[in-house]
């Protein structure tokens, strides 16, 4: 073994490698948060000071000039990323390669590129036409299942690579549809859709709002804004939430909706980081106040947990159904510079209470699972929903 004592000098040098392999990646997305530092109370002296770190890159160095193959230096890095997220023992720290970094961002943006349907994965059958999308515009129904892309037969092809095909698919392709017993075809391109994160609705022969939401993305907060005004120019008295299976997205955007409906001043959420606690406040002068009850399940977490949170101790809604998730820690997202993310665990959120529910969640005022209907074979062939049931109920006064 070759042992060189490369001394102050090659620090040095080596925090130009720091700076251009890993540092400049480490700060894009919070540079500007954090006036121009690489992280907060860090700065480059700080690093140029940092043994350790110099320790790291006399490695990495000798590696790279010595190893007696060639190096993938980018896979190199790549990998040492990754081992100090894994480090950490935290299940929300981790390392996203390129694609898995798209595919959350596209999630969380507000909006997707395709045709405006939901597909089954089972069968590859239609579940939902989005209104005013290249789907609706040429007939596409529910309940038509995809058989053809251009030429090829998908009938063995899975519903995640036909996802993929309409996508990344530039310009009009045609989709070969099973229609019952008859078989169509329609041409189509996929454009820029606004997610579908609400849905929403009275519902039947009463004046009670329906509202789901189904993730916090960049756009829920103007979604939400359009499905109230919608709801309440129909008469709504009282509301009904669901955020079953909703598993989070961005903060702002429960602080944002959550805003909607508190009073000003009235606290929302506070953020616990090392050696401080931040109080977070609705700063707005919108507010509601009619009865409002939330549908929570073992699924509903983070954001979903938190605009619950903030409605039942800041402004008094009840919730129905399940314990949540429990899932009391936010993360910060870093976007490095070839495409991949590293996301890790920043703060504990505690409830306007200053409660801290991380694995525990929030448990219902109103305890009540849906029922299953079986088959003699045992198979679920319904699912009545006790909880939606239950919220109607305390809403009519019973």
């Amino acid at each position: 073994m070759n042992n060189k004592n490369h001394g102050f000098s090659l620090a040095w040098v080596l925090i130009i490698v720091v700076i251009t392999s890993i540092v400049s990646a480490l700060t894009t997305g919070v540079i500007v948060f954090n006036n121009n530092k690489i992280a907060s109370k860090i700065t480059y002296s700080d690093l140029a000071k940092d043994t350790s770190l110099n320790q790291f890159l006399e490695v990495y160095a000798n590696i790279i000039s010595e190893y007696y193959e060639d190096i993938d230096k980018d896979k190199l890095l790549e990998k040492a990323i990754a081992a100090m997220m894994n480090y950490l023992g935290d299940d929300y720290t981790t390392y996203l390669d390129d694609s898995a970094t798209n595919e959350l961002v596209e999630s969380l943006s507000g909006e997707y590129q395709g045709i405006g349907v939901s597909i089954n994965n089972s069968d590859k059958s239609i579940s939902k036409v989005y209104e005013d999308t290249p789907a609706s515009k040429v007939g596409i129904m529910e309940g038509d299942i995809i058989i053809g892309f251009n030429d090829l037969d998908v009938k063995e092809v899975s519903t995640t690579e036909i996802v993929k095909m309409i996508k990344n698919t530039k310009g009009p392709f045609t989709l070969k549809l099973m229609r019952g017993e008859e078989e169509m075809t329609v041409t189509l391109a996929s454009e820029k859709i606004l997610s579908p994160n609400v849905d929403a609705y009275l519902l039947p022969d009463s004046t009670t709002g329906y509202m789901a939401i189904t993730a916090f993305s960049k756009t829920l907060n103007t979604q939400v804004a359009k499905a109230l005004s919608k709801l309440e120019g129909s008469g709504m008295t009282n509301l009904i939430i669901d955020l079953r299976d909703n598993t989070g997205g961005y903060l702002d955007a429960a602080e944002s909706v959550a805003s909607q409906f508190l009073a000003k001043d009235k606290a929302i959420y506070s953020l616990s980081y090392k050696n401080e606690v931040t109080k977070y406040t609705d700063k707005t002068d919108e507010a509601r106040t009619y009865d409002i009850i939330i549908i929570l399940n073992g699924n509903s977490a983070s954001a979903s947990e938190i605009l619950a949170a903030a409605l039942k101790e800041s402004y008094g809604a009840k919730i129905v159904g399940e314990t949540s998730f429990g899932k009391g820690r936010v993360q910060q997202t870093m976007e490095l510079e070839d495409g991949s993310m590293v996301k890790y665990t920043s703060a504990r959120w505690l409830t306007p209470n200053g409660t801290c529910i991380d694995g525990t969640g929030i448990a219902p005022d109103y305890p009540i699972s849906n029922e299953e209907v079986l088959d003699s074979e045992g198979n679920v062939v319904e699912i009545i929903d006790r909880q939606l049931q239950k919220a109607q109920s305390l809403l009519a006064g019973n």
